[in-house]
């Protein structure tokens, strides 16, 4: 019994030290690429909101009026 609560408290402690790491500053240019980020290409992201406010009928915060048609 003694071995197993020590073979279950191992095995938590290896599955959470899985998410530390230490990131090298050589990496973190990569890391910090645009192309990274959730809105990094402008262009597809452009797109989305477009159809995401034509289907939800309004123009919200964007900044520009217009029906939910698609038309300006």
């Amino acid at each position: 019994m003694r071995c197993l609560v020590l073979l279950l408290v191992l095995a938590a402690s290896a599955a959470s030290s899985i998410g530390c790491v230490t990131v090298k500053p050589q990496e973190r240019s990569l890391l910090a690429d645009p192309i990274m980020q959730f809105e990094g290409d402008q262009a597809t992201a452009a797109q989305l909101r477009h159809a995401i406010e034509n289907r939800e009928g309004s123009y919200g915060g964007a900044g520009v009026s217009g029906g939910g048609c698609g038309c300006n």
